[in-house]
């Protein structure tokens, strides 16, 4: 068995109390983090949210313990994304968290022709 195991997390929440500098610094950094291009997976995480600045998600890769299992993967996100958002001032609700092992994750094949 693999030493340790890459999960994908991501971490949602609703942004609460923005103050005006918070609101005017992430519409104007809204094209960076708006549909595909804030839905990159990595370890420092990256945020996807758009001009409604209402909801938001983090994406992050953890590579932790396969024994620690998914709840650890998704405690250390969400820990990164609380001190993310913290730094930078920007309110927020209750963070949840979405884990995906990726070395146990099975991958579904469409039978191809000669299988028919």
């Amino acid at each position: 068995m693999a030493e340790s195991h890459t999960y994908r997390v991501i971490v949602r929440a609703t942004f609460e109390g923005l103050g005006d500098a918070a609101r005017e610094r992430l519409l104007a950094e809204v094209a960076e983090h708006e549909g595909i291009a804030g839905m990159r997976f990595s370890a420092e995480g990256s945020l996807a949210y758009d001009r409604t600045l209402k909801h938001f998600s983090m994406r992050y890769v953890v590579e932790s313990d396969p024994g620690d299992g998914d709840e650890m993967a998704g405690a250390l996100a969400e820990e990164q994304a609380e001190a993310y958002l913290r730094e930078r001032g920007l309110g927020h609700g209750e963070l949840r968290s979405t884990v995906t092992d990726m070395d146990t994750m099975k991958i579904n094949r469409k039978p191809g022709r000669a299988a028919r």
